[in-house]
């Protein structure tokens, strides 16, 4: 790469166009006064690594991955994190300057859920947490989670196989927490400290069958989905008195663990929240001036 020219970094998914990944990684690159290059790159569902290759000839340094290749971008990678490794899955690619050695691959999803919840002030150690769905994203971030010594936690998913097999998978990983799945619609009706909703329900405005009792004074509702307004999970444990929050700290958090890989310094977040937050709203706005 020629003196002077930027480090060149980029999102890869299908679709890719709703990523806000360019505005966090740009707003972070400035804070830190870091010459930085970030692209959007779509690629087709049976051409992901064929897109990885083009880019790093293009001198590309790293990438950000979403869906659907996230598991194609762990088995592209010759080298994993551990917490890549648990999740079977990685958001984060960093090349190598030698082209002769292996992609490193990791996975900041959990670790970015959990910066996310302790910027909030949300305490996990010894408390009870349910985990709303049992699919990659309750898989990325559920080793994260059980580091944090809760003292339960139950994974309720519509298949309850798929959390029975995530409850197996991960009992090494569970120390002294109680580690339990069960049916969504069975979920035992008592207060949790912490319920996640991991499920794409909000996404279409969906809710799943949830009973009141789950709410308390003091639980935590956590949605990893996130829009200008509150998503229906919300405004459901919010009309019970639950704390509500949504998923675009876990998103920045996530990316700057991303950075911090690729550049080792670690940004200021708080800023680049209030930025992205202004930037969906503002676009929310636009977009309703325009119906």
């Amino acid at each position: 790469m020629a003196p002077n020219t930027p480090l060149l970094y980029a999102v890869i998914g299908n679709p890719i166009e709703h990523s806000r990944s360019p505005l966090i990684h740009r707003a972070f690159a400035r804070q830190l006064g870091i010459d930085l290059s970030y692209e959007k790159i779509w690629a087709p569902i049976d051409g992901f690594e064929e897109t990885v290759t083009a880019f790093i000839k293009r001198g590309g340094r790293g990438m950000n991955v979403t869906v659907p290749f996230k598991l194609q971008a762990f088995d592209l990678a010759g080298r994993h994190s551990d917490r890549a490794q648990r999740a079977l899955a990685a958001n984060t690619l960093v090349f190598p300057a030698n082209p002769a050695e292996p992609i490193y691959a990791d996975n900041t999803d959990g670790v970015g859920l959990v910066n996310d919840l302790a910027f909030h002030g949300v305490n996990i150690s010894g408390g009870r947490v349910l985990i709303l769905g049992a699919g990659g994203a309750t898989r990325g971030v559920l080793a994260p989670l059980l580091q944090e010594a809760p003292r339960e936690l139950v994974i309720a998913n519509r298949n309850p196989e798929r959390a029975y097999g995530l409850v197996e998978e991960f009992s090494d990983a569970a120390g002294d927490c109680l580690l339990s799945g069960c049916p969504l619609a069975e979920i035992e009706e008592r207060r949790f400290d912490l319920i996640i909703n991991a499920t794409p329900a909000s996404l279409s405005a969906q809710l799943p069958p949830l009973p009141d009792a789950l709410i308390g004074s003091g639980t935590a509702a956590y949605d990893m989905a996130y829009g200008a307004g509150p998503t229906v999970f919300m405004e459901w444990a919010e009309e019970r008195g639950a704390r509500a929050l949504d998923g675009l700290g876990m998103l920045v958090e996530q990316a700057a663990e991303s950075f911090a890989l690729w550049h080792d310094q670690r940004p200021d977040t708080a800023p680049v929240r209030d930025e992205l937050r202004k930037e969906i709203r503002e676009a929310a706005a636009e977009r309703d001036g325009e119906d």
